[in-house]
């Protein structure tokens, strides 16, 4: 194998469509085994030490503040059932960062609310555990009251309709688009939750291998945005306060 294998590769594979992203971590599996092979002594030498990555053209994502976190869920009355369930819904994406099809599809049975813990099932039928906060776990409890008396058995599906189905994802992004402009919020997707929950763990000192976990992330490179949007922040911040910014 030599360098020019590993480069024609690449450019095989970027032929036929593949991503930045993809040509990326397809280019770090190459470079870990022919790393391996070198170390081990298989190889003679290490073909892919001085290939160049492909260049990723990095959207940041749109996260938003902590006060507009609390004042998003704050616009949520707890007058009737829908809503109490929705409030519940948006502190469990914000307290796990999960993604709103695993929120959708969870099963009641993926809580333990003793322990403090949910079961995630991700991208690939990957399971993680995921941590709740206080805040979450009020919330959800307050919806299971109700829940239960309600709908006891017709569905395992953790939020569900009126109808006893599933909550599904375009209701609830209906839902978010209603109450982020009652809270005068802009730009609030269904995502905005997840980048929120991982940007505002970065800010608050955590590292960057434990929100690859929480996030349910394959590749630590894709967590790495994260740090970008932060330095960004950052640097706003310093230009906005310091004397000489």
């Amino acid at each position: 194998m030599t360098h020019d294998d590993i480069t024609g590769y690449l450019r095989s594979r970027r032929d036929l469509g593949l991503k930045t992203t993809s040509l990326y971590r397809e280019l770090e599996s190459v470079r870990m085994f022919h790393k391996y092979l070198f170390a081990e002594g298989f190889a003679p030498k290490d073909p892919s030490s001085k290939t160049v990555s492909p260049k990723i053209n990095q959207r940041l994502p749109s996260a938003m503040t902590v006060r507009d976190v609390d004042r998003l869920i704050a616009s949520v009355p707890e007058e009737k059932e829908h809503q109490v369930r929705f409030k519940a819904m948006l502190e469990l994406l914000y307290a796990t960062g999960m993604r709103v099809s695993e929120l959708t599809q969870m099963p009641s049975d993926s809580l333990d609310l003793d322990a403090g813990f949910v079961r995630v099932m991700g991208k690939g039928r990957k399971e993680r555990i995921v941590p709740l906060g206080r805040s979450a776990k009020a919330a959800i409890l307050k919806y299971l009251s109700l829940r239960t008396k309600k709908f006891a058995g017709k569905s395992p599906a953790l939020f569900i309709t009126k109808f006893g189905e599933p909550m599904t994802r375009n209701e609830f992004w209906r839902q978010l688009k209603l109450y982020s402009r009652k809270a005068g919020i802009r730009n609030v997707h269904p995502h905005t939750l997840r980048h929120s929950f991982a940007t505002h763990l970065l800010q608050g000192g955590a590292d960057l291998r434990s929100v690859q976990e929480l996030l349910g992330h394959s590749s630590l490179v894709t967590t790495q945005i994260y740090t970008h949007l932060d330095t960004r922040q950052m640097k706003d911040a310093h230009r906005k306060f310091h004397p000489r910014g």
